[in-house]
């Protein structure tokens, strides 16, 4: 089946409160896919962020990004008022997110809706009590970490006292007790964002829209999920990691990358038949329709650098858990059928094994095809001609400047090379652009996602990350009423052209 998407982050999606949420604004964006003919909305990971406001390095791998909840929903709901959403500063700049504004003040706003849930209406239902014994296994440490990370206003958790820091079963009965009424607070965050999640992605499915969420491979290292759960990683017994993940050294950088995440102890996980693995990811098809895992290559082979080294140079590449993960996988969701139950998308960028390709076929399930790194050479496994049926073609990702932008870096030959390709007389990177995404929409593909920033033809401003950078990313945010019906038309005609019309949406 033919189908096509469009890649947006919920932090982009237009609002009165500094950064995307699950207001109407979002609701009105699922009316504009099913309006383009659309089948899928994918979204970058929604868990909460820390320091440095990745989505990609979340203190939690179960929890939602309270972020995110909407203060229009919760005056809806009678535990807001327009003036306490006012009266705070959520920053003024309607195109870009301003993190900082947002961590002094959100969770103030939340916790006027806390109070007035308490007082009225916590007694009175049940949903709330039923959420937190249901996801008990992960939301009680989530909601203790985020309150002793207060209490130690941000510090990374390898910094606390050591009682704390080891979890020590007196110093966690004590801490619990202490910050009883905050975890109440996070946990009622939680409630709410999955609340708001859900009917959100109800709205979408009601109206034949699937969403593709995003789990990053590995975890941050300051995150519940290595406080509570050292059993998981390789990690000392004093709290320190052992090993971390990163990349060896290449042509591109010769100490190669140094990422800091702990790695996963795969031998202990093997012993119980990957159980953490398994929550999470039962955790996220109750989220998500589709799974995109990031740096997929990990459950192939991974690289482990030992913790305290300053670069990359004197890790070692090991072998991942492979098969046996995934045979455990098909035992829990069953097998993955690209054509009528898409499960699962790899991202498999980077270095191409044959073992790791082997891996991706021996369980149907598809990679990904990057119209941007298609044109480097006749030979590249990206370029068109290259394409297999079971792949997501892409124009480019979260990681690549805006299609226009990057056409535009480009030398003339290159430029050259890829207009005889595409077949394309036009001089115009914008013209260029709408040629590429065509391109994509062309290629043999089941499953063609374009972001939205090709679609609006935005250059270098929109940019949603530059890796290797610390600073400046996941702050692109849509202006309001930027969207048209004749955009929604020409998408629309796009999909009708190339066989990727949503068969479930009525057409007019």
């Amino acid at each position: 089946m033919r189908e096509s998407g469009i890649l947006f982050p919920i932090f982009s999606i237009p609002s009165k409160f500094g950064i995307g949420s699950f207001s109407k604004e979002a609701y009105e964006f699922i009316d504009f896919l099913k309006g383009s003919s659309q089948s899928y909305w994918q979204i970058l990971p929604i868990g909460p962020t820390g320091y440095g406001d990745s989505p990609y390095q979340s203190v939690c791998a179960f929890a939602g990004n309270p972020y995110f909840i909407s203060p229009e929903e919760l005056i809806n709901d009678g535990l807001l008022t327009w003036d306490e959403a006012y009266s705070f500063d959520f920053g003024n700049d309607e195109q870009k997110v301003d993190y900082g504004a947002l961590y002094n003040n959100r969770y103030d706003l939340l916790q006027i809706a806390y109070h007035r849930f308490v007082e009225k209406q916590m007694d009175k239902t049940d949903d709330y009590k039923t959420f937190v014994k249901k996801e008990s296994h992960w939301l009680e440490d989530y909601a203790l970490f985020m309150s002793l990370k207060k209490a130690n206003n941000g510090a990374n958790w390898q910094s606390w006292d050591k009682p704390l820091k080891i979890r020590e079963a007196s110093a966690i009965k004590e801490a619990k007790k202490i910050h009883a009424e905050y975890m109440h607070f996070i946990m009622f965050m939680q409630y709410i964002f999955d609340v708001q999640w859900k009917k959100l992605r109800t709205y979408a499915n009601e109206n034949h829209i699937k969403i593709i969420g995003d789990i990053p491979f590995y975890t941050a290292l300051d995150s519940v999920d290595v406080w509570a759960h050292p059993e998981v990683f390789l990690m000392k017994k004093n709290g320190d990691p052992t090993y971390v993940a990163g990349c060896a050294p290449d042509a591109f950088s010769k100490t190669g990358q140094l990422w800091g995440n702990p790695i996963y102890n795969w031998k202990a996980l093997k012993e119980n038949d990957y159980n953490w693995w398994m929550k999470r990811l039962e955790r996220s098809f109750e989220v998500y329709d589709v799974l995109r895992i990031d740096h997929f290559h990990g459950f192939h082979e991974y690289y482990a650098i030992p913790y305290g080294e300053e670069t990359a140079e004197n890790g070692k590449l090991h072998k991942g858990p492979g098969k046996d993960f995934f045979n455990v996988f098909e035992k829990h969701f069953g097998k993955i059928d690209s054509e009528n139950h898409l499960k699962i998308i790899a991202e498999d960028l980077g270095t191409i094994t044959k073992e790791n390709s082997q891996l991706l076929l021996d369980f149907n399930i598809p990679g990904m095809k990057i119209m941007q790194y298609a044109f480097n050479n006749w030979d590249s496994i990206y370029i068109p001609y290259r394409h297999v049926p079971n792949s997501v073609v892409y124009t480019g990702t979260h990681d690549n400047m805006p299609t226009r932008a990057w056409f535009e870096s480009l030398k003339d030959s290159e430029k050259e090379f890829i207009k005889k390709y595409i077949n394309s007389g036009n001089h115009d990177s914008g013209a260029i652009t709408w040629d590429l995404i065509r391109e994509s929409y062309k290629s043999v593909c089941n499953l063609c996602i374009i972001p939205l920033t090709d679609y609006l033809v935005k250059g270098e401003e929109a940019r949603l990350n530059t890796p290797g950078t610390a600073a400046g990313n996941w702050t692109w945010r849509l202006q309001p009423n930027f969207l048209s019906d004749e955009l929604a038309y020409s998408i629309s005609h796009l999909a009708s052209t190339y066989g990727r019309v949503n068969k479930n949406i009525k057409q007019f």
